[in-house]
């Protein structure tokens, strides 16, 4: 059987098949997590973000594969969670530029969508590390370029980028140092394969059921992992040389500063020589650019020089890193139609105890997105529009979801600063550093000068068997995690917490909080106070209903 053509019924089929796929084997996705505990959600972010772009495209009531392509964009983007999302949602806004005036598609136009899906993400992120889920992507499209070729044939082009990608995905530890010290390979790109394969079982008329079940070789290869590292957990503050956070929004063509002809390649080149951390993109109406620079003024009068400035922003901003995640569907806890606010100071959490907490903090809404549940870009969208504010703050308190904030802040249009904190301890810390009269930057560069003031530790089971850092890891142990870092293993969950304390705890120390979780409980909390009174007598000690799930403790020293 051979295929010359994509009609809506191929493209229809095609992304429901890599929606139903990825669901089918997300669990698998997730194994593939940074460290052997059950909060893996690599898996479940990207197959909520392909079915976001899927719901759009069965939604839409055009025959025409461009305009389904745009829709495919626009429901990616929408429901775009955790960095993995993000970065699949700009792989398909190159794909579904590429094919925006194709009625139906050929094997070429299929071939070169895919090549201008990876140039685009590679533009949007950053900096680009190989052997992630970029690395995959490129790998297919270019396989994928080289078939079409030698055949006009779409389905042999769709095998063609599936093998290409799988070969990308094989090479990841190899490119990618962390990687290749434990021989996995990256979850994001494991992830993108099953997409594609999607592709190819919809264009082939099969429904994509099959689910992934790894032997035993294969498990011990791609999940005894030290760390699943994501192309933010590449980055290192000390890098950062340029101070200013820099966006603007120029509105092509009216009234500009010159008569020069407006070249994204040009802007994009001019921006790169005098900062870094670049996001160039447009479209045939808009500009829009994010960039790390000592100089805002000159990347405004840049602008200017194409169309006015629509929208213009500026504060400090610190790169981020991918950390362990949360759990449950995202909702905001307001409701709709709030009263006019001067500040929103939006925070992502999982329990009604932390909930309750950052609220006694001065937090006005909260978003619960809890363990294997990131919020979308849409999540942090709404909680914007409907706080009915000024201005907002945005609190992570994970990296994971950094990347979907900030295309949030390019989606709503008032003001908004998102605050560096990557754990529930650092966010409440934050929240102390904030005064309600400051200015959206002084707040922001506040609250991030305290993160560092703080340790966050966590409690919670090995799922597996590992060795991580030289540590052995045993299955149904408890682990003390501190800032990302496994630092103990231990069959007890008391003696585990109090040795993980110990390493946290130093002369600077002066506060510990302890928060219990839905598995941990008051007597066992107090058990770790009074050892905590016993040795380190001169420390204050309090204690927290938090209900967080999976971990049953989360600790914070100041």
């Amino acid at each position: 059987m051979s295929k010359e053509l994509i009609t809506k019924k191929e493209f229809s089929d095609m992304v429901r098949v890599a929606s139903h796929r990825l669901e089918k084997n997300a669990k698998f996705v997730n194994s593939l997590n940074v460290f052997p505990v059950p909060d893996g959600d690599t898996g479940t972010n990207m197959s909520l973000t392909i079915q976001s772009g899927f719901k759009a495209v069965n939604e839409s009531e055009s025959n025409h594969v461009g305009t389904l392509g745009k829709a495919l964009a626009k429901g990616l983007l929408m429901g775009a969670r955790g960095n993995s999302g993000v970065i699949t949602s700009q792989i398909f806004r190159g794909f579904s530029k590429s094919i925006e005036d194709k009625d139906t598609l050929t094997a070429m136009d299929l071939a070169k969508a895919f090549d201008d899906g990876v140039k685009t993400a590679y533009k949007a992120v950053m900096k680009p590390v190989e052997g992630t889920i970029l690395t995959v992507a490129r790998f297919g499209a270019e396989a994928g370029m080289k078939k079409v070729e030698s055949t006009n044939d779409i389905l042999e082009v769709m095998k063609a980028v599936v093998e290409g990608s799988k070969v990308g995905l094989e090479k990841t530890p190899s490119l990618l140092p962390v990687l290749k010290e434990v021989g996995v390979v990256d979850s994001g790109g494991q992830g993108l394969v099953f997409i594609y394969e999607g592709f190819l079982e919809g264009l082939g008329g099969q429904t994509g059921d099959e689910e992934y079940i790894p032997d035993e070789r294969d498990m011990t290869e791609m999940v005894n992992a030290s760390h699943h590292q994501s192309v933010q957990g590449q980055f290192n503050t000390d890098e950062i040389k340029n101070g200013f956070c820099t966006e603007m929004m120029v509105k092509l063509g009216d009234n500009p500063s010159s008569d020069e002809k407006f070249d994204n390649e040009t802007l994009r080149n001019y921006l790169d020589g005098i900062g870094d951390s670049l996001i160039c993109v447009s479209d045939d109406e808009v500009v829009k650019v994010h960039v790390h620079t000592n100089y805002p003024y000159k990347v405004w009068a840049a602008g200017r020089k194409y169309g006015s400035l629509v929208k213009i922003k500026i504060d400090n901003m610190r790169l981020q890193h991918e950390t362990i995640v949360d759990e449950d569907e995202p909702v905001t806890s307001e409701p709709a139609n709030q009263e006019p606010v001067d500040y929103a100071v939006i925070a992502v959490s999982s329990g009604a105890g932390l909930t309750e907490l950052f609220k006694s903090l001065g937090v006005t809404h909260v978003i619960s997105g809890g363990q294997t549940m990131n919020p979308s870009t849409n999540d942090i969208v709404d909680a914007i529009n409907k706080s009915n504010a000024k201005r907002a703050l945005i609190l992570p308190n994970n990296g994971n979801i950094i990347m979907a904030a900030k295309q949030a802040v390019d989606l709503v249009d008032i003001p908004v600063a998102i605050v560096a904190s990557k754990t529930i301890s650092q966010g409440m810390t934050a929240m102390l550093s904030f005064n309600p009269e400051a200015e959206l930057e002084d707040n922001k560069e506040n609250m991030e000068d305290s993160l560092d003031t703080v340790k966050s530790g966590q409690i919670t089971q090995a799922i597996r068997d590992t060795e991580i850092d030289g540590l052995k890891i045993t299955k149904g142990h408890y682990m003390g995690i501190v800032d990302g870092k496994i630092l103990v293993d231990d069959e007890d969950i008391i003696d585990g917490t109090e040795k993980m304390l110990d390493k946290m705890i130093d002369e600077d120390s002066e506060v510990i909080t302890i928060l219990v979780g839905q598995d941990g409980n008051d007597a066992d909390a107090q058990k770790i106070a009074d050892y905590l009174d016993d040795k380190y007598s001169d420390l204050e000690t309090e204690i927290h209903q938090g209900d967080q799930p999976v971990y049953p403790y989360l600790i914070s020293v100041e």
